[in-house]
């Protein structure tokens, strides 16, 4: 299958939690300030994404130096909205005192070389893509983004949200939507778009374990876990971040981002909204539980087969851009079966999305 390669603006940090931190502008009215920019800036990015839609990104001149290393550059936008800003650490430079460039160079490095060593990609587009990130972005800009072309980090507010660099699984995250625009180019809306967001959270997660050396059991399974400030409040004795794929709607409660995380577990509790692009920061808890579950069940390192399977599903080809839940998880009952046979790691595919409620339409 052959897809036109569009993208869109895609950020790590929800709207609907934006949305309610501007609204507390009596309590917290510089918090709500910051936030109300960060919503506006993001408003107007996703409008030139739309074109960029319709008329198609440039292709990038350049490729990368080899198919075993990446081709890194790291640029400072110095508290400017400005794109990409001015260079500052290039492939093999030495090390900055800036530890944002240094944090948004070794993540993109172990980006790359994830997919690189467990899947055989070079880089995002398997083709050796130059990966450039700017740091430093708008003034306490509240998020961090993938444009279509490149990686954007904010520095936070300092409160609620910290530097965006320091999250290795959410430069993962958002160099993901990367590669799901080079593959299935899953349209941005509604489940397709929960899926698109369900996958950069999955090799988000995965790239974290990764680099940690942490197997499945070992795992915190939350995104953005040193994102959020001292402050923020965690539900129950839950660890705090931005969402838990283990257990979703349990990732924060606190009243300055509406209370508590509103992801669904399974599709039960599906949310049907035309905000945020038909819910796509929600309902991705749905088919992040089913990877955690898989995960969970075929033990080991979440990176081998339970990311294989999701890995090849992604860039097998029939992934269709306006692919529903139950579409992917048929294709991940497939995709286990043809790399693994009718064994056990089929079964836990299906068990799990069984689990969430998500049809396959088979049995292993």
């Amino acid at each position: 299958m052959s897809h036109k390669h569009t993208s869109t603006h895609c950020t790590i940090v929800p709207p609907h939690m934006l949305e309610h931190l501007a609204r507390a502008a009596e309590t917290h009215p510089e918090l709500a300030a910051f936030a109300r920019s960060t919503l506006e800036h993001d408003a107007s990015v996703r409008t030139k994404r739309r074109l960029t839609a319709v008329i198609g990104a440039p292709e990038a001149l350049a490729r990368g130096v080899g198919a075993d290393r990446p081709q890194r550059t790291i640029d400072a936008a110095h508290h400017k909205q400005i794109l990409p800003g001015t260079q500052v650490r290039a492939e093999g430079g030495q090390e900055s005192d800036d530890a944002a460039v240094n944090q948004a160079y070794d993540g993109l490095g172990d980006t790359f070389n994830l997919y690189l060593k467990a899947y055989g990609r070079n880089s995002i587009d398997g083709r050796g893509l130059p990966l450039v990130a700017t740091v430093h972005y708008g003034e306490m800009y509240e998020n961090a983004f993938w444009n279509g072309e490149q990686m954007v980090f904010g520095d936070g507010d300092g409160t609620i949200f910290l530097d965006f660099t320091s999250c290795i699984d959410v430069i993962g995250h958002e160099l993901t939507h990367g590669v799901t625009q080079y593959t299935a180019n899953l349209n941005y809306y509604g489940q397709s778009g929960a899926l698109n967001e369900s996958l950069s959270d999955v090799f988000g997660t995965i790239i974290k374990q990764w680099v940690l050396g942490q197997t499945v059991e070992q795992a915190d399974w939350m995104i953005g876990a040193e994102l959020l400030g001292p402050t923020v409040g965690g539900y129950n004795d839950s660890p705090r971040g931005l969402r838990s794929m283990k257990d979703p709607g349990t990732a924060y409660d606190d009243p300055r981002l509406g209370g508590k995380d509103p992801q669904p577990a399974s599709m039960n509790g599906y949310v049907r909204t035309s905000a945020d692009n038909g819910g796509v920061h929600i309902n991705s808890g749905i088919p992040n539980r089913a990877f955690y579950l898989t995960a969970k069940a075929i033990g080991g390192n979440a990176w081998e087969k339970a990311g294989q399977i999701w890995y090849d599903t992604l860039t097998g080809g029939e992934l269709a851009p306006d692919a529903q839940f139950a579409d992917f998880a048929r294709l991940t009952v497939a995709a286990a079966k043809s790399r693994y046979g009718d064994q056990e790691e089929a079964k836990a595919v299906l068990d799990a999305w069984s689990q969430v409620g998500v049809p396959t339409n088979g049995s292993a």
